[in-house]
C-alpha cells in the first residue's frame, strides 16, 4: 500500500547552524544545539492531516509500534498516571487491566503494549472519549503538560537528545549534550522503511510559532529552565538574524 498523494520530505544533509554553550546548571555539561531545526516551524500534525508512519495504519500516527521505556522511572511515571485513566477517557481500558499494557519486545526490552495494530493507549476516531493517545489527553484535561504523563520517548519526538563524551586535548573532558532533530537516522535501521516521517516533511512545518517556543515545556524539561532560557536567547538572535541557515522543509514561509 501506498500514499496517493507525493510525500514532501526534504532530503537530510542539508547545512545546519548550532550553538554551544555550557549549562548554567552543571559545569561538566556543555550544550550544544541546532538552531536550524529549532527555529524551524515543525508542529505535530496528528489529527490533522499526519497520514501516519505507516500507510497500513493512517490513523495511528507514530504511535503503531508502542513505546519504549528509557528506564526504571519513566516506567513507574507513566504507571501512576495508568491508574487515573478510567473507561471513559481510555478506550482499552478494561483489556490493559485484565492483559496488561505492557510487554516484552524481541529483546526484552519493556515497552507499551500494541494492541489492535497501535500503542494500547491509541483511542480511535470513533471512541466517545477523544482521538489520540489516552494519556496525552487526561494531561489536557487535568490541566497539566502532557509530557509528565507519556513515555519519555513519545513526548521528545522528534526532538532528540544525545550525550557524548568530549576530550577537548588537555586530557580533560566534558559531556556534550545535543539537543537537535529525531530525523529518520535516529529509528535506526527501520527508520528507512517508514513509510512517512514528520520531522523533515514540509506539511508538518506549518506552525505559527517556532519549534523552540511551541515546545518550551519539553526543552525546559530536557535542559532545564536556565538552559532553556539561554537558548531563547541564542534562538532569538538567530531569527533577528534572518535565520541564515534556515530548515529547508520551512520552504518560504517565515
Amino acid at each position: 500500500m501506498t500514499y496517493p498523494v507525493s510525500v514532501a520530505e526534504v532530503d537530510l544533509g542539508f547545512p545546519r547552524s548550532f550553538v554551544e554553550f555550557a549549562n548554567p546548571d552543571d559545569a561538566t555539561e556543555v550544550f550544544r544545539c541546532d538552531l536550524t531545526w529549532l527555529t524551524s516551524r515543525w508542529t505535530c500534525i496528528f489529527g490533522a492531516g499526519c497520514p501516519g508512519i505507516y500507510a497500513t495504519a493512517p490513523d495511528s500516527g507514530c504511535c503503531t509500534l508502542g513505546a519504549h521505556f528509557s528506564d526504571a522511572d519513566d516506567h513507574a511515571r507513566v504507571a501512576a498516571f495508568v491508574e487515573r485513566l478510567d473507561p471513559t477517557e481510555w478506550e482499552l481500558h478494561d483489556l490493559g487491566h485484565r492483559d496488561g499494557w505492557t510487554e516484552r519486545d524481541a529483546d526484552g526490552e519493556l515497552k507499551t503494549r500494541v494492541a489492535d495494530g497501535a500503542c494500547i493507549f491509541h483511542n480511535s476516531r470513533d471512541f466517545p472519549g477523544g482521538y489520540g493517545c489516552a494519556l496525552h489527553a487526561h494531561a489536557l484535561a487535568t490541566g497539566i503538560e502532557p509530557h509528565t504523563t507519556k513515555p519519555d520517548v513519545c513526548w521528545q519526538l522528534p526532538l532528540r537528545r544525545s550525550f557524548r563524551e568530549v576530550d577537548p586535548g588537555d586530557g580533560s573532558t566534558y559531556t556534550e549534550v545535543s539537543i537537535g532533530e529525531y530525523t529518520r537516522a535516529g529509528w535506526g535501521p527501520g527508520g528507512a522503511d517508514l513509510d512517512w516521517y514528520c520531522s523533515s516533511n514540509t506539511d508538518a512545518h506549518v506552525a505559527a510559532d517556532p519549534v523552540y517556543i511551541g515546545n518550551r515545556a519539553e526543552l525546559t524539561e530536557l535542559m532545564g529552565a536556565a538552559g532553556y532560557l539561554e537558548l531563547v536567547d541564542h534562538c532569538e538572535r538567530f531569527v533577528s538574524a534572518g535565520r541564515p541557515v534556515p530548515h529547508p522543509a520551512d520552504g518560504r514561509r517565515p
